[in-house]
């Protein structure tokens, strides 16, 4: 059963207020009374109301003064006002309008008049609760279905790695007794182990929603940092040109989730020229700082990784940064966008992945230049 819509009704002769009070009472609404600007402060922050019949004229603080402070309160800045008011005059209902009342009823009176404008906008009110309601239902159905999707995900590449873990088991105990067959395996058995691991590791980064410690690094100690861990996991070098014009600018962040993010990106450049490709893997990252405070006071730190590779496959175009989209066939991959954007985000930065003019992909990975002052976005 619906609950009843509570209305406050503010006005200085107690007149005024009985008459509405019973007209409404008459409409199974509950109405509660004030006779003054303060009182109805006071009322509405206990009772929260659905709805406010406020008179503009009264002794000590009028109705435009109570509207104003109504709109500066964050839990009742959305109670929709409807002024009562002597002047009939247009710069007086503006002057209504203008302070956040959503209408007006002028006096004398007309009770009919009143109810039906009353129950119009309790019908709106009800029609905006509803919406809302339907916002946090298909929110809470899309982290469901996010869930899902991550848990089939997770489900099949745990089981492929499995089955490849004992697999390799099987073959280091059928060549026990050849020492240079089981040290091969038993480096294809760890791979496998580190994939899972690094799955697990991924996981755990997503559930992670407070800010991470950041402190300040320069800008081109995480480029070399980053590089060497690039280097490091594909065992060559001197792939990447580097343009850092910003040279050791002081970036305030997690260095180790900074790497992962920018390693992320790397690799996904030098894959997208596919396993076949025998010719040079053209990479180039790019640095610059956009300044978005007053006078230059702080900024953004823009990285872009160019590639001149295959491109953005358009059957994962749409989906690029959904967990477990890939467009390999290898096992245990999907989830580096996710995560990369998923960390960004909550340093304050983030990620965008687009068409590379002359070809590939331009990965542009963004980040406070000063510590971020604001909340983590949510993925």
């Amino acid at each position: 059963m619906r609950t009843p819509s509570k209305v406050l009704v503010v006005d200085d002769q107690p007149v005024n207020v009985q008459l509405l009070k019973r007209a409404l009472e008459r409409e199974k609404i509950t109405v509660i009374t004030a006779f003054n600007g303060p009182d109805a402060l006071e009322l509405m922050d206990r009772e929260q109301p659905d709805l406010i019949l406020l008179d503009v004229m009264m002794p000590e603080m009028d109705g435009i003064e109570v509207c104003q402070r109504i709109q500066a309160s964050p839990t009742l800045k959305t109670t929709p006002v409807i002024f009562i008011t002597a002047r009939s005059s247009k710069e007086g209902k503006l002057a209504g309008l203008g302070v956040g009342a959503v209408d007006y009823i002028t006096k004398p009176i007309d009770l009919d008049e009143t109810v039906a404008r009353v129950q119009t906008q309790l019908r709106v009110v009800q029609v905006n609760r509803e919406m809302l309601d339907l916002q946090r239902r298909l929110q809470e159905t899309r982290r469901t279905a996010a869930v899902g999707a991550i848990t089939q995900g997770i489900a099949h590449n745990l089981n492929n790695l499995l089955g490849v873990v004992l697999g390799y088991l099987d073959l280091i105990r059928v060549n026990a007794d050849r020492p240079a067959a089981v040290r091969s395996n038993a480096e294809h058995l760890d791979a496998a182990v580190q994939r899972i691991v690094s799955i697990i590791r991924q996981l755990s980064s997503l559930i992670v929603k407070s800010r991470l410690p950041t402190a300040p690094c320069p800008l081109d100690d995480l480029l070399a940092s980053t590089l060497r861990r690039f280097y490091t996991e594909l065992r060559q070098e001197n792939m990447v040109t580097v343009i850092n014009p910003l040279g050791s600018l002081p970036i305030h962040t997690h260095v180790e989730v900074f790497e992962d993010c920018l390693v992320k990106l790397l690799i996904n450049a030098h894959e997208s020229y596919g396993e076949g490709y025998t010719g040079p893997r053209k990479i180039t990252l790019r640095t610059s700082v956009e300044a978005t405070g007053p006078e230059g006071s702080f900024g953004i730190l823009r990285i872009q990784v160019e590639d001149e590779g295959r491109g953005i496959d358009p059957q994962i175009r749409d989906h690029l940064f959904e967990p477990f989209i890939s467009s390999k066939n290898t096992v245990g991959v999907g989830m580096g966008l996710t995560v990369a954007r998923h960390s960004l985000r909550n340093m304050g930065g983030d990620l965008a992945i687009a068409d590379n003019p002359a070809g590939g992909v331009i990965a542009t990975f963004t980040h406070p230049v000063d510590r971020p002052r604001r909340n983590p976005i949510s993925n």
